[in-house]
């Protein structure tokens, strides 16, 4: 069974930084891309970033590109999202996904979420 466990969201001010980290269990994800999605209030989820866990290739969204790292830890089976400059716009409850090959179509498991709250 899959699962996919984020932690690591908080209260942080304008300006700060957070590590968001989702631990990966229930198969081998090295053929997997995993990614992180944001859902805030009465608004659509939409992308962040993602990573394809062979080979590292890493996709963001323009809105974090530059503020926002993905990365993997393969001893730990977890996957990371640094958070620098946060805004409060960046305000949401953040989720970890993973797709199996060949990356087409909707994600295939999905976290529970961990909320980040920026304030100004």
């Amino acid at each position: 069974q899959v699962q996919l466990v984020e932690s690591g969201g908080g209260l942080v001010q304008a300006g700060g930084s957070l590590r968001l980290s989702c631990a990966a269990s229930g198969r081998t994800f090295s053929s997997y891309r995993m990614g992180w999605f944001r859902q805030a209030p009465e608004k659509e989820r939409e992308f962040v970033a993602a990573i394809n866990w062979s080979g590292g290739t890493t996709y963001y969204a323009d809105s974090v590109k530059g503020r926002f790292t993905i990365s993997t830890d393969n001893a730990k089976n977890t996957v990371y999202l640094q958070m620098n400059s946060l805004k409060p716009e960046d305000s949401a409850l953040y989720y970890c996904a993973a797709k199996r090959r060949p990356f087409v179509g909707t994600y295939d498991y999905w976290g529970q979420g961990t909320q980040v709250t920026v304030s100004s």
